[in-house]
């Protein structure tokens, strides 16, 4: 395996590379940058990165690539928009949250989505131990999904005694938080509101307290008992069962389902002055995605072997593979079936279907980090600003005319960048891309219309 972090150049590699040039096979012609240094966390979805650089994929495209593990989502970002780092591993929200102006104001785009799927809920024993008798079973075993329903009388009980109920998420703009946000309002638990620019905590008029820590300290910030509970991606969910100190009730695949999480995110500044180096990368990351999934995920063992690596997740081979090769173990030795933990590729993942960002401007605005009511045209504006399946159909093109994919492998020409509606949500509402204020008027608890938050207070 290699190093991450040392550019390896041999005589021979950049022969061969010169070949490919001359002859026109493979790499973008004209790169304005060869060598780049990408940031991620420490996450298995950090999977294509990973692979993109093991199995030489982004050599192929002349690119020499440093892949750099970064502190928090909050440091990646930074360096991203700073120039520090070619691009990153980001937050579905991210780049979305930066363009609007939440927290920090930059024009990040993203041109590939990097996978959907692949997080979970996970709460320690002693909160689970409340929350089973309330838990529908079956064969003496819990039905699954476990909605936040069974949670509430926990939270009632907190409250009663004067107890403050606190969980983890990753970033206020994070997948985490939107999806911990939708399973706990579902089930009739109010997650706090944001009014920005003055109270940016979220937990305004909130049942449960959410607050921000780093992926790889979720178990052992629970287990020290900050926190109760927490929603972040493997393998720190697998983690708290392997260490037996907490139990995974719910995972986003159960939340949402096929839903986008992590993308692959770049400054706009950066995307302009490298346009046919962006193209390159983006072909290396749908080759590593393609990869990933090929012939029913025959190389997620040989994904594992990877990511176990320290240089990239670090967590043990077991800890890891329980979600990545198609499984899922929510109590120890309760292990069941759930092959699409993971996606990389398969039902279109890696496109960055204008959709999906609508979807987190919508949390956005359902719970206050945007204050203000805002028409449908903005979304959707704000959505195209952020997401460029442009770049990523011109890499697509030119991976089919060197018969490294097929034209199936991808939506049509015609895709208009929306999705049916899709109603596989734990809730049963249904979500269409096209009417984000329709959409936010479903929800018994959240923003919607001309509604904000003022001193603290719900007003219309």
């Amino acid at each position: 395996m290699r190093q991450p972090g040392t550019i390896i150049i041999r005589k021979w590699a950049a022969a061969m590379i010169a070949l490919a040039f001359a002859s026109g096979a493979g790499a973008v012609e004209n790169l304005e940058k060869e060598n780049l240094k990408f940031g991620f966390i420490k996450l298995t979805d950090m999977a294509p990165l990973a692979v993109a650089y093991e199995k030489g994929f982004f050599e192929d495209e002349g690119l020499y690539v440093q892949i750099e593990a970064q502190a928090n989502w909050k440091v990646l970002l930074d360096r991203v928009i700073s120039g520090e780092l070619d691009g990153a591993h980001m937050l579905a929200g991210q780049p979305l949250g930066a363009t609007i102006g939440f927290g920090t104001k930059a024009d990040v785009i993203t041109a590939f989505s990097m996978d959907l799927n692949g997080n979970a809920i996970t709460v320690s024993n002693a909160v689970w131990n409340q929350m089973k008798p309330h838990v529908p079973m079956q064969d003496g075993k819990p039905m699954h999904p476990i909605k936040a329903d069974a949670l509430k009388p926990v939270i009632d009980k907190y409250k009663a005694e004067g107890k403050p109920f606190n969980m983890g998420m990753v970033f206020p703009v994070s997948t985490h938080n939107y999806e911990l946000r939708y399973w706990l309002a579902a089930g009739g638990i109010k997650p706090g509101y944001y009014a920005p620019p003055q109270e940016n905590s979220g937990q305004i008029n909130a049942d449960a307290l959410l607050s921000v820590t780093p992926p790889p300290q979720m178990p052992a910030t629970m287990e020290a008992g900050t926190i109760s509970g927490y929603c972040v991606g493997e393998p720190w969910n697998q983690q708290a069962v392997f260490k037996g100190i907490g139990i995974p009730v719910v995972t986003d695949y159960e939340i949402w389902k096929n839903n986008p999480e992590k993308v692959f995110g770049v400054s706009k500044a950066w995307a302009d002055k490298n346009p046919n180096t962006h193209i390159a990368v983006v072909k290396a990351l749908i080759r590593a995605a393609m990869w990933l999934d090929e012939d029913n995920n025959k190389n997620r063992k040989e994904a594992v072997e990877m990511l176990s690596q320290t240089q990239y997740v670090g967590a043990d081979f077991d800890v890891i593979a329980n979600s990545m090769t198609g499984t899922f173990e929510y109590e120890k030795g309760d292990k069941r079936p759930l092959p699409d933990f993971n996606v990389f590729f398969r039902n279109h993942a890696t496109y960055p279907y204008y959709s999906d960002a609508i979807w987190y401007l919508t949390q956005m605005r359902r719970w206050g980090q945007i204050n203000e009511y805002k028409p449908d045209d903005w979304f959707m504006e704000i959505a195209k600003k952020v997401y460029r399946p442009d770049i990523y159909k011109a890499a697509a093109k030119e991976l089919i005319a060197e018969g490294k994919a097929t034209a199936s492998d991808f939506p049509a020409d015609s895709e208009t960048g929306i999705k049916p509606p899709q109603a596989d949500f734990i809730d049963g509402i249904v979500y269409e891309g096209g009417k984000p204020n329709e959409y936010l008027t479903k929800f018994a608890i959240g923003l919607k219309g001309k509604q904000k938050v003022v001193g603290g207070q719900i007003v219309d």
